[in-house]
């Protein structure tokens, strides 16, 4: 298992990163999925779109883009996190940014998992699986 967290032009948000790898375990698992080498890269707005047009074809700003190279049960990906979307997120949602950029990891990590959220309905079943993520996430940091 490896989990690796790197930054492209932006300052490395305050993550406990051992702490957030003990919950992208146990939530993959919660889904009967094991963790193999996954990198998030921490961007800007505009290295996001950059990749967003040069891989797929989409010109737009998101808060992630997941390139999944899971096999079998064993998940594998990079993901693109852009904290600039995740600032304006937060402001949007009026949510604090702490839980944005918690909710934006595991987004990633729920697809990889084989939930999407751009067909009819799929949106509320990621929107329930984020929260319940979330949830464990309270748990496991008030057990710390």
């Amino acid at each position: 298992m490896t989990i690796s967290y790197q930054t492209e032009g932006v300052k490395m948000p305050s993550i406990r990163r051992k702490d957030t790898s003990a919950w992208i375990k146990r939530v993959a698992e919660s889904y009967q999925k094991k963790i193999g080498e996954l990198a998030y890269i921490f961007c800007s707005d505009e290295k996001i779109l950059e990749v967003n047009k040069q891989y797929l074809q989409h010109d737009y700003y998101t808060d992630i883009i997941t390139f999944d190279y899971c096999e079998g049960d064993v998940l594998a990906g990079d993901l693109f996190i852009s904290l600039d979307t995740v600032k304006s997120n937060s402001e949007e949602f009026n949510t604090p940014y702490e839980e944005e950029l918690d909710r934006t990891i595991i987004h990633g990590i729920l697809h990889l998992c084989g939930i999407n959220n751009k067909g009819p309905g799929e949106r509320e079943i990621m929107e329930a699986a984020e929260n319940k993520a979330l949830h464990l996430r309270a748990v496991l940091k008030q057990s710390r």
